[in-house]
């Protein structure tokens, strides 16, 4: 993949480029009426999905940083984006064009007073993986291999205007007012300032391992202070493969079953002991190694759950409190799901609405073991995000629902199952995580 010398670093640089975009999004619409009168609408708006999110991705992965990172984020939810999003925007996880070896050098002497080659025994100078705030290098010190971070230039500074620039992209693909949005927005932008903080990232991922280490087949690299400032982190280079790669060869497999259940008890133990939780699910943050243990990377994205969320949140994973309209309203009404000011219409639609998206989604906390490679369950999730975000009388809803928390919980338990998936394994055991809780 051919790397890049220069990135848009200013505020004008980059608008010029989503402007860039938006002229091109603007013409695969023309495009889109003129298909409409030679093809069928479901044609056509296939059509027009695969432009715009090859235009779209385009434009963002030359920006990098966090309107790169949006994009990673909504392709984790399949039941939400159309089909050709998610396949492209996937491609931002750990499949982006790498900096070139000049800008490489440029970071270290800003940052350390010295070249790559100079600090390190040996350096690499081509990445070996490039994803949407930063890319890998491989090195090595005293005959141990390393695997450092380095993050793109201006992505901490940039984070605020790019989310402005993106958002009314986000708005149209999600089918969401702006004013609905702000308050996500304001959470997303500080998860991202968070995630360019790299000091923040090193002492998050130690914190975890800490915590997290007496859980068998689980694995974390050992992070080096010394070679990282908030732009650099280094860390053990894992050997393994990355859990995509895995699914394609091992799906369905005693092996595959293994990392699934290490895979299980890592998050439900962070989200029910730690009450904070490695909130990026993605495969490009999991390697597997030869003996099917499973390698956690990448802690930039932690999210603590307070108790006043956390409480109602997982009452709502029990079949009883569902099926108690009472209980029910006074949850979703905790949740701020249910406003002060609906009537009585719309309180009926949203009981209506949840109950049956909660039915659902909770299937797998409804049983001791769960099959995680049954397709109906994933294609129910599916179906009903598609109906969902064409729902009219759900998108005429006033004001923003749902407490802020949910969006990186959903994005959470949305890619945990995802790669659940993507293992295909069956009975997993919910509750295992509760043999590794000490006193």
């Amino acid at each position: 993949m051919k790397s890049v010398d220069k990135i848009p670093v200013s505020k004008l640089e980059r608008a010029s480029k989503i402007i860039q975009t938006g002229a091109k999004v603007g013409g695969n619409y023309v495009k889109y009426y003129a298909n409409r009168i030679t093809k069928s609408k479901d044609e056509a708006n296939e059509i027009l999905n695969q432009d715009n999110a090859e235009d779209l991705y385009d434009g963002l992965k030359s920006l990098k940083g966090s309107a790169l990172k949006m994009a990673q984020m909504m392709s984790m939810d399949k039941g939400i984006l159309p089909k050709a999003y998610v396949e492209k925007f996937s491609l931002s996880q750990f499949s982006v064009p790498p900096l070139s070896g000049p800008l490489i050098t440029k970071t270290f002497k800003k940052y350390f007073g010295k070249t790559p080659d100079v600090l390190f025994d040996s350096f690499n100078i081509n990445a070996l993986n490039a994803a949407s705030i930063g890319q890998v290098h491989q090195a090595t010190n005293n005959n141990k291999k390393l695997a450092v971070k380095i993050q793109y230039p201006g992505v901490a500074e940039s984070i605020s205007s790019d989310l402005a620039l993106v958002k009314p992209f986000a708005l149209k693909i999600l089918n969401l007012s702006s004013a609905d949005a702000d308050v996500y927005f304001k959470e997303v932008r500080d998860k991202l300032i968070e995630e360019t903080d790299y000091i923040n990232e090193l002492n998050q991922a130690k914190e975890i391992a800490a915590l997290c280490n007496h859980i068998p087949n689980l694995i974390f690299p050992n992070y080096y202070p010394q070679f990282s400032c908030d732009k650099v982190i280094t860390m053990d280079w894992m050997d393994g493969v990355h859990l995509s790669e895995f699914c394609l060869k091992h799906s369905g497999t005693p092996l595959a079953h293994k990392v699934s259940q290490t895979l299980w008890d890592f998050y439900m133990y962070q989200i029910h002991v730690l009450k904070k939780v490695h909130a990026d699910p993605h495969p490009g943050n999991f390697l597997v190694n030869q003996n099917g243990n499973l390698i956690v990377l990448d802690f930039g994205c932690l999210k603590f759950i307070p108790d006043d969320f956390y409480a109602p949140y997982f009452e709502l994973t029990q079949q009883e409190n569902i099926l108690n309209t009472q209980k029910f309203i006074k949850t979703l009404t905790s949740l701020d799901v249910i406003m002060p000011n609906d009537s009585q219409k719309d309180i009926d639609f949203l009981v209506n609405i949840f109950k049956e998206l909660l039915t659902i989604f909770t299937k797998p906390f409804q049983q001791e073991e769960f099959d995680f490679s049954n397709e109906d369950f994933f294609n129910e999730i599916i179906q009903l995000g598609e109906r969902f975000s064409k729902d009219k009388e759900l998108r005429n809803q006033n004001g923003g629902r749902g407490s802020k928390h949910f969006i990186y919980i959903n994005r959470t338990f949305f890619g945990l199952y995802n790669l659940m998936f993507d293992l295909k394994s069956k009975d997993i055991v919910i509750d295992n995580y509760k043999k590794y809780i000490t006193n």
